[in-house]
């Protein structure tokens, strides 16, 4: 809805965009479609985004993807896209006001379901907004940059767990340990040779894996780039190595996992997505050796029962708790 609120607001007068200069894209999606905006030239476009699918289909529609932030005041205009979790919106707003330019202009948008009222009312105790335009069940606000730093305290530090471990707001299970990965790693036997965690997120299966001595190498692979920093910064072992990948089209490596571990992830934004569980499965069937064993947790109420069936020639549910159930399957099927 992004680009269908942006290309009305300018067609009607109320925004308009810089004549020139560098248009920061911060959080963008393919679906938004902003590679199509009228009168403004694609090299002018950069889109940041540090999730690998979305990374990669960004690429695709001919933008410039980067998952690094440009040099401070080096855009003319960041166009925030915003996330479901409200410290992070906070956190790319504070650095779409280091990005931009003095007197630049910084742009909010996102759905209702998504948060956007609060964001502007969280926006609005601190500066004047220059203009809203509301639309499609969302709204696109914006303003231009003043003087001073007026969200200085939005750019949130990195969080440290009870545990230990570091992690970052918008990362998957940022406050504490997923009770999912806790109860996997608890009915985990001493794992050994070659072993991938598939959404390896910030590291908390893995440093629990590399516990077993007879482990002689973990693939880290996440798809979300702040939280393998996060694993990187968790874990210091020679024996791991971080891959940013999306798990549900890793190639197969030269040599074969004995075991994969994966809590696979099952939402896009909102919506549940129990085929994205499934591709996860799938895949992993095609990653490990004839003697490779999978070991997954999941909610109890999600249909993973018949894609291992398809892909494994023995299925085991090891325990039900909790609202979660812990599954091993084994003679992957590696069907191309």
């Amino acid at each position: 809805m992004t680009e269908h609120r942006l290309s009305l607001a300018l067609g009607s007068g109320a925004l308009s965009l810089p004549p020139s200069g560098r248009i920061c894209l911060h959080g963008a999606n393919a679906e938004a479609g902003l590679h199509r905006l009228d009168d403004v030239a694609p090299e002018r476009l950069l889109a940041i985004q540090g999730f690998r699918p979305e990374h990669d289909a960004l690429a695709r529609q001919g933008l410039e993807v980067t998952t690094n932030l440009p040099e401070p005041e080096s855009c003319a205009a960041v166009l925030v896209q915003a996330p479901r979790a409200r410290a992070r919106a906070h956190q790319m707003l504070a650095e779409a006001w280091e990005m931009v330019a003095p007197g630049g202009l910084i742009l909010l948008d996102g759905q209702k379901t998504d948060g956007i009222e609060g964001l502007q009312k969280d926006l609005r105790k601190r500066l004047d907004l220059e203009g809203v335009f509301s639309k499609a069940h969302g709204k696109l606000v914006w303003f231009n940059r003043g003087e001073g730093a007026p969200l200085a305290d939005w750019s949130a530090p990195d969080i440290r767990s009870p545990e230990g471990f570091e992690t970052r707001a918008g990362v998957f299970s940022a406050e504490a340990v997923d009770p999912g990965s806790a109860l996997l790693l608890k009915h985990l036997p001493p794992l050994k040779g070659r072993v991938a965690d598939l959404g390896a997120g910030w590291g908390y299966l893995a440093r629990g894996i590399l516990q077993s001595p007879d482990v002689t190498h973990l693939d880290l692979v996440e798809a979300d780039r702040s939280a393998l920093d996060c694993a990187r910064a968790n874990i210091d072992d020679p024996r791991s190595q971080f891959l940013w990948e999306d798990a549900t089209e890793m190639a197969p490596p030269a040599e074969l996992y004995h075991t994969i571990v994966t809590n696979p992830p099952f939402h896009v934004g909102r919506a549940a997505q129990p085929a994205l569980g499934a591709a996860f499965i799938t895949r992993a069937a095609r990653l490990l050796r004839p003697s490779g064993v999978l070991w997954l947790v999941a909610n109890r109420h999600l249909p993973y029962e018949a894609p291992l069936a398809a892909a494994f020639g023995r299925v085991e549910t090891v325990t039900t708790e909790s609202g979660y159930k812990v599954m091993q399957a084994s003679k992957p099927r590696r069907s191309r």
